[in-house]
């Protein structure tokens, strides 16, 4: 995908479009494997509820991939990540639907910060700041 703004650079207050997650048993049970949390309330239903979950939940760092998608998905080749922090809020079940939006906060040259938030049907599930760079696409001159 290309980035939206990927030829120029966003003023403070502009809106990502956002991007609707949906929150399956796979996409969280994958994610805890890329990320080798083998913790069981990321895997094992069962084990979950028995530790007072009504289900699997999506861990931190399948968390922290998304939000990090979401703004390259925006930027495209022209954004380097610099820093992502977020915290956590309320859990990502199967079946929810996590819908991630931005807010650019602060333009220093060709570094943007954003504000991101990503929702479910219980609420808040994380909230944190991007730092990346926008890197202008070379230009060639046809010699």
């Amino acid at each position: 995908m290309t980035g939206a703004w990927e030829n120029a650079v966003p003023e403070p207050g502009a809106q990502l479009p956002p991007l609707t997650v949906p929150v399956t048993r796979t996409l969280i049970v994958a994610g805890a494997i890329a990320s080798r949390d083998y913790q069981d309330v990321h895997h094992d239903p069962e084990l979950a509820r028995a530790k007072g979950s009504p289900d699997v939940f999506m861990n931190i760092l399948t968390t922290n991939g998304l939000v990090g998608r979401y703004i390259t998905d925006h930027f495209g080749a022209a954004a380097v990540l610099r820093r992502v922090t977020i915290r956590l809020g309320v859990p990502n079940y199967p079946g929810d639907t996590m819908v991630l939006s931005g807010t650019v906060t602060e333009v220093d040259g060709d570094t943007v910060r954003i504000g991101v938030r990503g929702e479910n049907r219980l609420g808040t599930h994380v909230t944190g700041t991007v730092t990346l760079t926008v890197v202008a696409p070379a230009s060639s001159s046809g010699s």
